[in-house]
């Protein structure tokens, strides 16, 4: 069976080395052939754990390997523009870390150079591979829960490593709003199939790092209400309720379910109260991870499969602009 030819940028990155390399190599159509980090030693150590043939002693070397046909991206965000653009100027297709830029006027330049190459871009929101969310997009166009007027989501964790990138200038990508807030407005977004037309956002800042340590937020959709709070000094939790006119929906864990433990999804109708569902339904384990690198290499081999092109990452990246603009203003800013 043919598998797309991988090469990791970056390869260091937590996220890399515990989640995404060691899924991509149990995937069927995928194949990691080479990583590359600033410290070739530690790139070394990457390849040697996991078995992987090469390594280059820099990015742009890794871009130059003609045999490599895909690239993930799992650096700091505020280097991802700077790389995807030059992965796709190197003719590579990418899947680049979220969120994929620190603003919507990065997205627009990537998607022009996209354009311009030919190639295929995503945002590795891999929570969108896992089949809880396309079941229950089912049982929303079905109608079951009625017409959806809000979603209610919570995303905490708890970090206060100074050394830690997410910890560090707003500027360069930092804080809770750009790490876990595009998670929380794309399930939005997804489960209202529609863009937010305003936004109102309060943030408290930790005061030695600067960067957002609690977020709540408010998006206003045609139709219904998205909120959210987030937290990265907070106990981890994740949650997220959607209620509609005729009853409600929740997944046991909305964003990183444990690719070892079955997934459950809660249901119950009107005129049952919360907590407790009427139905529950059971998915097997799955590595969403895994799914997300084999779907995009099913992209590349010019498979009839979902894709999440630039343009919805765009959209998700002018929300959490408006939420900036937001908290400056303490007001309502229109998306």
């Amino acid at each position: 069976m043919r598998k797309v030819r991988w090469g990791v940028i970056g390869a260091t990155a937590m996220i890399a080395v515990e989640r995404v390399i060691p899924a991509m190599l149990e995937a069927e159509r995928s194949e990691i052939i080479a990583v590359a980090s600033r410290d070739p030693a530690q790139a070394r150590g990457v390849a040697e754990r996991f078995g992987i043939p090469r390594v280059h002693a820099s990015y742009e070397a890794l871009l130059a390997d003609p045999d490599i046909e895909a690239v993930y991206i799992p650096l700091p965000n505020n280097l991802h523009m700077q790389w995807t653009i030059a992965a796709i100027e190197a003719g590579k297709h990418v899947l680049c870390e979220k969120p994929i830029a620190l603003n919507a006027g990065e997205v627009t330049h990537m998607i022009a150079a996209r354009d311009k190459a030919g190639v295929l871009v995503e945002e590795a929101f891999m929570l969108r591979d896992h089949p809880q969310w396309s079941r229950m997009r089912e049982i929303i166009r079905s109608g079951r829960l009625g017409k959806i007027q809000a979603t209610q989501g919570l995303y905490t964790y708890f970090n206060r490593d100074p050394d830690d990138i997410r910890n560090r200038d707003p500027e360069l990508g930092g804080g809770g709003t750009y790490d876990l807030g595009c998670y929380t407005t794309a399930v939005a977004r997804y489960v209202f199939q529609a863009e937010p037309m305003r936004v109102i956002a309060t943030m408290q800042k930790d005061p030695s790092f600067g960067t957002a340590r609690l977020s709540s937020v408010i998006l206003e959709f045609p139709d219904g209400h998205g909120s959210w709070t987030i937290s990265t000094q907070s106990a981890r939790y994740q949650g997220l309720t959607i209620l509609g006119e005729k009853g409600w929906m929740r997944p046991e864990i909305p964003h990183v379910p444990f690719a070892e433990n079955e997934t459950r999804i809660f249901i119950a109708g009107d005129t049952w109260p919360g907590p407790f569902p009427e139905e529950t339904i059971t998915l097997a384990p799955v590595n969403q991870y895994t799914l997300q690198g084999d779907r995009f290499s099913r992209l590349v081999l010019g498979e009839a499969v979902e894709a999440w092109p630039l343009e919805t990452a765009l959209a998700n990246i002018k929300v959490l602009d408006a939420l900036f603009r937001s908290q400056a203003s303490g007001s309502w800013e229109t998306v």
